[in-house]
């Protein structure tokens, strides 16, 4: 066992209904003790249910101190009664700024997929254990994201799970969501990310951002462009510039 390697932190399968369930107890439409019975109606154990329920803080129960406010925006960005695509985009965006080991296995998926739309999963799940060691407990996270993605719709798992193949991606035009995604990513990234790869980045590839980014960006309260030299422009946390 590599006791150097990262935490993991997302290990646990969770279906999109559940994180529409948080949206619905965070916006008030649904009290948590029906989120709590939804979840022991799934048939979870009472440790597997604690678990589940960890994860759910992460996704937008008890954020984190230093994601509150990024939380709180990406959920004043999905509307009451949101459809599935936009409680997608949510969940995915507060997952791959809370969990790095959820960014990492999205990002493998869309750099493997970039070319030909499908890629194995033995590969996804080698280089995961390259970064986080090459345990069994690497092995049951990657599967619990990829399965966890696949319900979310952005993947389908064929083959006998062999295989990973890209649904069609989903289009964002909400400029309030475009931006949010855009600063998930740059959390994730943990460092500048060039403007003209926005459009293009491995860990958002489940989503098409079709509004103008460089603008959006230039006028967020919370990203500013650096420039470094004359022709390339670099998107950073304004509270890390």
């Amino acid at each position: 066992m590599n006791s150097s390697a990262p935490k993991i932190g997302f290990d646990r399968f969770i279906p999109l209904e559940w994180v529409a369930s948080v949206l619905s107890v965070r916006n008030g439409t649904m009290p948590f003790d029906g989120l709590y019975e939804q979840l022991k109606k799934s048939g979870l154990g009472k440790e597997a249910l604690a678990k589940s329920l960890t994860k759910l803080n992460g996704l937008g129960l008890q954020p984190r101190d230093d994601l509150v406010d990024f939380v709180d925006r990406g959920l004043s960005a999905v509307p009451v009664g949101a459809s599935s695509d936009e409680v997608a985009a949510y969940a995915w965006g507060v997952a791959v700024a809370t969990y790095p080991f959820f960014g990492k296995v999205s990002e493998l998926v869309g750099r493997l997929t970039l070319l030909q739309g499908d890629c194995s999963s033995v590969e996804i799940h080698r280089r995961m254990s390259e970064v986080y060691g090459d345990r069994e407990i690497t092995k049951r996270a990657t599967q619990a994201v990829l399965q966890t993605q696949t319900n979310w719709g952005v993947v389908l798992r064929e083959d006998k799970g062999k295989r990973l193949t890209r649904q069609a991606p989903r289009t964002v035009t909400m400029d309030e969501l475009t931006v949010w995604l855009i600063e998930a990513a740059v959390r994730y990234a943990g460092k500048p990310v060039s403007v003209p790869s926005l459009q293009s980045l491995p860990v958002l590839y489940p989503f098409t951002l079709t509004r103008p980014l460089a603008y959006l960006v230039s006028n967020s309260a919370k990203l500013i462009l650096r420039s470094e030299g004359p022709s390339s422009q670099f998107v950073v946390l304004r509270e890390q510039a």
